[in-house]
């Protein structure tokens, strides 16, 4: 009886710091671990429609002063419009989110969306809407650090490894709808997926990115949250083959690569 309780008490031991071990996971909010340096990076690369006929150009600029890293992505479309993300953060052992801004102009060069974001403050202010229409908005929130929007996302890609659990690595992120909606979003790796580029076939890795809810209580982000799908060689630091999925949250669909 007495080496009986004491197997029962060892495994109820193993339970409880198997549970601790869950409890202590990284939480949605929680900033993610970094197993790459960031640095100074910038580069153009073009938006393709699914036929694969070219309908604008993206330009990328990062910059990198002690622990504070600044970026900014342009996507600049042949029909005038255009969508352009911001994003200030710590990356020290982790990327921790800080300010940005998000700016939408439409086919006539006209701001649409006009976002500020201040993570550590709770707020995003600014406008949405055009001309008679527009409109001041201010939201505030609770923007964990790992308050994760534009150039973020692909950092947060970039080190999947050393943050997913089960598969899976959630973060928070704004969308402009154009009204700013704030959700969770994960990033899931769902195995190998050779991809075909200029007739030569790379080993890649399919990652999907959806909405931790389901789209069906929320039509709005049904109709504006379609799946977005990242394909990463692996590698030191693992690199990005293409991205197929939404232009900005809408239904705009483009490929990158």
């Amino acid at each position: 009886m007495h080496g009986t309780s004491r197997r029962i008490s060892v495994a109820l031991l193993v339970l409880l710091v198997g549970f601790e071990g869950r409890a202590r996971g990284r939480a949605a909010g929680d900033p993610i671990r970094l197993a790459w340096q960031e640095g100074d990076v910038a580069g153009t690369t073009a938006i393709l429609a699914p036929d694969d006929h070219v309908i604008g150009m993206i330009e990328y600029r990062q910059v990198r002063r002690g622990e504070r890293l600044s970026s900014r992505r342009i996507a600049r479309f042949t029909d005038g419009s255009s969508d352009e993300d911001e994003a200030e953060a710590i990356v020290g052992d982790r990327l921790e989110a800080i300010a940005g801004h998000t700016i939408v102009r439409d086919t006539d060069g006209e701001t649409t969306v006009d976002l500020s974001i201040d993570v550590r403050g709770g707020r995003i202010t600014g406008t949405v809407g055009r001309g008679a229409a527009r409109r001041e908005v201010l939201t505030e929130a609770k923007l964990p650090p790992a308050t994760y929007w534009g150039p973020l996302v692909f950092i947060a890609l970039k080190n999947f490894d050393a943050n997913a659990e089960d598969g899976r690595l959630v973060f928070r992120t704004i969308a402009p709808t154009p009204t700013p909606r704030i959700f969770d979003m994960a990033l899931t790796d769902t195995g190998p997926a050779p991809v075909e580029q200029a007739g030569i076939t790379l080993a890649a890795h399919r990652f999907v990115l959806t909405p931790t809810f389901n789209r069906a209580i929320d039509p709005i982000i049904r109709l504006i949250v379609p799946d977005a799908t990242f394909f990463i060689l692996p590698g030191e630091p693992p690199a990005l083959a293409r991205y197929a999925g939404p232009r900005n949250f809408n239904r705009q669909p483009i490929r990158i690569q």
